[in-house]
């Protein structure tokens, strides 16, 4: 018997329900509050980084709107024929446009010609323009006119990273939504849930990983729990993390972060040098220097977050906090201030690693206003 083909994570666990979207509850419960009241308007502009559910959201308000037995609180029943057409992606009445490569005039005048043509099965025929903002001027120019006259039988979302790029006059005749960056807590908590579906170990400290590694996109964290299933069948720890996406030990952070509190220069400079040599990325290390740097700020001011950094964290990991907790805030802000003028530097230099190494090593020539004892685990 052929084995059934696999599918990746972020298309077995996309969203069949509103319930199921994660960290855009400010555009779901409008959204479902349109359906609720058959206000559903003829165009809607979804923007906002990768991976934060806009193209997902847009086939469920498709699905929705058209769903034959939907629920009053604006839920699709998921098991009427049209449901099952919108979810498998073969509904006749869903077209979905790649602007990237169909963005010149001729491709929108077939659009507006087809447009015309009322639906075959569903109420109203949807069109799902992604990365809408690639259209030439032309073809924006081709849409308006649409856009202004549209046809009863016609819904169009569009989708977009880049919203200045979408001239005014389409934006006026549009819905527009801001998709936010979802939570680290958020996409923590849904690729644990991931996880224990797929009966798959990978300890907590991992999926912590995981979510910072995600960067506010859960199509990216859902990719990368897929992509580490893959090398470590039987299940992975932080430390299998650590060398699958070359990321420095969370030891080689702390050690920098600690030569730069205690204003030693030549530890700096050594760390630094073994990170060089193991070849990790920069501009990776800067983002966990400033990430960690944030954390010690914070809990030094929020003992709770101490606490629930003690709660979440190895032992070891959590100890780096603890140590550090007395020092000056002053001291820490000073760190996380620069860090983060590094950082953002060197994602625009052509040396990224340079920045980061002037940023700590100036804060070591400064005085101390107290001096730390090095850390047990550290010595």
């Amino acid at each position: 018997m052929q084995k059934p083909d696999h599918v990746v994570l972020y298309r077995k666990y996309r969203p069949q329900r509103f319930s199921d979207v994660v960290g855009q509850d400010h555009i779901v419960d409008v959204l479902k509050n349109a359906l609720r009241l058959e206000r559903v308007s003829h165009s809607y502009i979804f923007s906002g980084t990768r991976g934060t559910g806009k193209t997902t959201l847009a086939r469920l308000l498709a699905k929705a709107f058209n769903c034959e037995k939907r629920g009053k609180d604006g839920e699709p029943c998921n098991a009427c024929d049209t449901c099952r057409e919108f979810s498998a992606g073969k509904a006749f009445d869903l077209v979905e446009i790649d602007a990237a490569s169909n963005r010149g005039i001729d491709d929108i005048r077939e659009l507006r010609e087809a447009v015309r043509f009322t639906p075959m099965r569903a109420r109203r025929k949807v069109y799902i323009i992604d990365e809408v903002h690639m259209l030439t001027k032309e073809a924006f120019n081709a849409l308006l006119k649409t856009l202004e006259e549209p046809p009863a039988h016609a819904m169009f979302i569009m989708a977009t990273t880049e919203l200045d790029r979408v001239p005014d006059t389409i934006l006026s005749r549009s819905q527009s939504f801001e998709f936010r960056r979802i939570a680290e807590p958020v996409i923590r908590k849904e690729l644990e849930r991931i996880a224990k579906s797929e009966k798959y170990k990978l300890e907590g400290e991992g999926i912590t990983m995981l979510a910072f590694l995600a960067d506010g996109s859960m199509r990216d964290g859902e990719t990368m729990l897929g992509q580490v299933m893959d090398a470590y069948p039987e299940g992975a720890d932080k430390d299998a993390l650590t060398k699958l996406f070359g990321l420095p030990k969370i030891g080689q952070i702390h050690e920098l972060l600690d030569a730069a509190l205690c204003r030693e220069p030549v530890r700096i400079l050594d760390a630094l040098g073994q990170i060089r040599k193991d070849g990790i990325d920069p501009k990776l290390l800067s983002r966990m220097l400033v990430h960690e740097a944030r954390e010690l700020f914070v809990s030094a001011y929020n003992p709770k977050d101490l606490e629930r950094l003690q709660k979440e964290l190895s032992e070891t990991h959590a100890a780096f906090f603890t140590s550090h907790h007395a020092l000056p805030k002053k001291e820490i802000e000073q760190l996380l201030v620069k860090l983060l003028e590094a950082h953002n530097i060197g994602f625009r230099g052509t040396f990224p690693d340079l920045p980061l190494e002037l940023a700590l090593l100036s804060l070591s020539e400064q005085e101390p206003q107290k001096t730390l004892e090095k850390p047990a685990f550290l010595k």
